[in-house]
């Protein structure tokens, strides 16, 4: 099973001083978050796109991806372009972080690209509920 299955972190998200809803504390991998359910997992990648335009003025998927998978660890271009091609998402295209139409479809494509199989879109629009929902 991929690492980020594995760990119900299906973007891959790094340990840091960042705490979200649903994380496993401690996470039994030193690298990567740990999340109780998928759900969860996806809430985080929603919520940490949601940061990445509000703190950072990040709104296209180049500039997202840009962040999320820097040329220092990725072949970000070729990123970009699995995610647009998975999504339709032009890469510089504003994104509405608030809607569904784009947000699910988004945090597949990130999910396929981080562990290489197809989200379980269930466990998808389950971590988007999760994200709707007041904290």
């Amino acid at each position: 099973m991929a690492r980020g299955l594995d760990n119900r972190n299906p973007g891959n998200i790094r340990q840091s001083k960042v705490r979200y809803r649903g994380e496993v504390r401690p996470s039994r991998d030193p690298a990567f978050k740990e999340f109780e359910t998928l759900a969860w997992g996806y809430r985080a990648i929603f919520v940490l796109l949601d940061t990445y335009r509000i703190r950072y003025g990040l709104d296209t998927l180049r500039g997202m991806i840009s962040r999320w998978a820097p040329p220092s660890e990725n072949h970000t271009d070729v990123y970009i372009r699995a995610v647009a091609a998975d999504t339709g998402i032009d890469p510089d295209e504003p994104l509405d972080t608030h809607d569904a139409g784009t947000m699910i479809p988004l945090a597949a494509a990130i999910s396929r690209v981080e562990n290489g199989t197809p989200a379980d879109m269930r466990q998808v629009a389950d971590g988007w509920e999760l994200f709707l929902s007041p904290e």
